[in-house]
């Protein structure tokens, strides 16, 4: 039975293997000798008779491995040796017998790699690996055929390429054919070698991926690159590297990319325009989009992962309308923000996104396609690399390969979108989760629905936001400066973290005029944006910060502060800020995403006079209860 699952049988091997073998203790010197059984059992010992004895066994590898030393040169040298005695030989070929290892959704070497490699130096190597279910999905969505040439320009160990060909093998393409189908570039020597080993477990010969700079066009000590790029490739596949710290590009380099040029939006047209100035430092993972869409022919298909903040933010509007112009969308899938964490401390939380898209025949070429998107809450693993039994993805696939509408109990998981009906060239798709907007269709019947930018344009709300008073002003003073970690169940915390001085508090007083009523509301942050507190008449000598919208009432006739305080706290406004929110540096942001949303008011006036005497009575009864608490802290102390 060939069902125990890839983890569970490397730990068994790692374990052991570090009880038992002699002379190799290290875990990768361990993992070594497993990758040399790998290649063993996968390419030649796959079949072998059982209750073979653990002598003739151990006979059998060594002659394998030396057969495969021939094939994959690049792989292992001349020198390669199987190290291993026959019994830790015997245990691993037993182990791996209980796994499907024909199976194209396991990934063996990427498993292998998270047994043996400690969670620390996965932390600092975990981004070689794009997560196999991000890779899963976007090969299955991109179907790749037979004679296909498929490239991916920042391949690192080479997961897409790797699942790319076992993906054509399990669809009875030739090992030679695959070889020949299939092209990496990876910046990185010792990744591009990892690469050369994870493509050459299925094809068991020497693959095309190099040691080169994509962006650059030159591969290791100034050569060229020893095959063409530009529109020559069926299928692109990348997880290009991100992040604001990485330089990418010579300036001779960037002035043959559009997207590194600075773009300005025509306040007419509402597009974008590109100009004459290039970017000091442009963003790799904006370039290598560029970048994929050139090596693409027209009519090629792209399966990519980028950062959510590319398709969110009002700064990335220039990306999405190039591409828009340059391709058709047909999928955009929102990731979990775990995806990418492979332990407790390895891994980053940053929040991706899969795009699925097909390079237009013509540039100019216009046609109304519909988008299918989803927002994926559960990828298979937790915020610490766990395996959960929680995964949407397989769903979210099944949708859009069959092109099935949503389901009402599921709505996250496969909706359409329109191309004229993306909003300011926002393409996240919880954005447009249809989630919300049922549930306030739900209620359109007995409540009166009105958005937030609309009671502004009445003079019946305004909305201000705080100021930062800089770390030197902490603690000179005992006057609040109320932060967005002090906002809690509607109540300003009785001892905020940090006391400003007379002197400070009236340098803000003024401008940011606080008064009972109020509503603080947090704009910036990550778990707590959405979060609102009621200012008491005992709060109303504060400083709050930039993070902080002060929303206040002009007109209390429509509508109470105890009513507003519970319509923003409402599941259907909840469920609008998670839609809304959006990536901003290194911190999500709503920003000016507030006024979009909706408040779900009751039309009925004598419920409305009841949740306003609940809420007035939660309010004062805990601001009762603090200042109580805070009079007791004083008194105790006092002589």
């Amino acid at each position: 039975m060939n069902n125990k699952k890839l983890n569970t049988a490397f730990q068994e091997i790692r374990n052991y293997l570090a009880g038992k073998a002699i002379g190799i203790t290290r875990d990768q010197s361990l993992m070594h000798e497993v990758v040399k059984c790998l290649f063993c059992k996968v390419s030649i010992l796959n079949n072998l008779e059982k209750n073979i004895n653990n002598e003739k066994l151990s006979i059998l590898y060594r002659q394998a491995f030396n057969e495969i030393k021939n094939k994959t040169q690049t792989i292992f040298s001349e020198d390669d040796e199987l190290l291993l005695d026959p019994e830790s030989i015997a245990f691993i070929h037993n182990t791996l017998d209980q796994v499907d290892l024909n199976n194209p959704h396991n990934d063996p070497l990427s498993e292998l790699y998270q047994t043996f490699v400690s969670s620390d130096a996965r932390g600092a190597e975990g981004q070689f690996f794009t997560p196999t279910q991000a890779v899963n999905w976007l090969v299955n969505a991109i179907a790749p055929k037979e004679g296909e040439k498929i490239i991916d320009p920042a391949c690192g160990a080479g997961s897409f390429l790797s699942f790319s060909a076992r993906y054509l093998k399990s669809n009875g393409v030739s090992p030679s054919i695959i070889n020949q189908s299939l092209f990496g570039i990876e910046k990185d020597e010792y990744l591009s070698k990892l690469a050369n080993t994870h493509i050459a477990l299925s094809t068991l010969s020497q693959s095309n991926v190099i040691c080169a700079d994509s962006i650059e066009r030159k591969a290791k000590n100034s050569s060229t690159i020893p095959f063409k790029l530009d529109h020559q490739f069926d299928i692109v596949l990348a997880n290009p590297p991100f992040g604001a710290k990485i330089k990418i590009g010579t300036e001779n380099t960037k002035k043959k990319f559009d997207l590194a040029y600075r773009w300005t939006k025509d306040k007419v047209s509402k597009k974008f325009i590109k100009t004459e100035k290039i970017l000091s430092n442009p963003s790799p993972q904006i370039l290598f989009l560029e970048l994929c869409l050139k090596l693409l022919k027209p009519g090629g298909r792209m399966g990519i992962v980028i950062p959510e903040s590319m398709l969110s933010s009002s700064s990335g509007g220039y990306v999405v309308q190039y591409l828009l112009e340059e391709a058709y969308l047909n999928a955009v899938i929102g990731m979990p923000e775990n995806l990418f964490k492979t332990s407790g401390k390895g891994g980053t939380h940053t929040k991706t996104c899969l795009i699925v898209a097909t390079k237009k025949l013509n540039k100019k070429d216009i046609y109304e396609n519909e988008i299918f998107m989803a927002e994926a809450k559960w990828c298979g693993h937790d915020s610490r690399g766990n395996l959960i039994p929680h995964n949407d993805l397989p769903l979210i696939l099944e949708n859009f390969l069959k092109k099935q509408k949503y389901n009402p109990s599921r709505p996250n998981l496969g909706y359409y979108l329109k191309q004229n009906e993306i909003n300011d060239y926002i393409l996240a798709p919880r954005y447009y989760n249809p989630e919300s907007t049922l549930l306030l269709e739900t209620l359109k019947k007995t409540h009166d629905l009105i958005s937030i930018g609309e009671l502004i344009k009445k003079n019946i709300l305004e909305i201000k936001t705080g100021d930062e008073v800089g770390k030197l002003a902490y603690g000179t003073g005992t006057i609040p400066f109320v932060r967005t970690s002090d906002i809690s169940n509607w109540e300003i915390k009785i001892d905020p973290k940090h006391g400003l001085s007379e002197e400070i508090y009236n340098t803000y007083a003024t401008k940011q005029d606080v008064k009972e009523g109020d509503i603080l509301m947090v704009k910036d942050g990550t778990y707590l944006i959405g979060t609102c507190a009621y200012v008491s008449k005992y709060d109303e000598k504060m400083v709050y910060q930039s993070h902080l919208y002060k929303i206040r009432i002009l007109d209390k006739t429509y509508i109470s502060p105890y009513i507003l305080l519970a319509a923003l706290s409402s599941q259907p406004v909840i469920e609008q800020i998670q839609s809304k929110r959006f990536t901003q540096d290194i911190i999500d942001s709503l920003g000016k995403r507030i006024m979009e949303l909706i408040l779900p008011i009751p039309k009925d006036k004598k419920r409305r006079d009841e949740i306003d005497k609940m809420v007035n009575r939660s309010i004062n009864e805990r601001i009762i209860a603090r200042e109580l608490a805070r009079k007791a802290k004083i008194m105790i102390s006092e002589i």
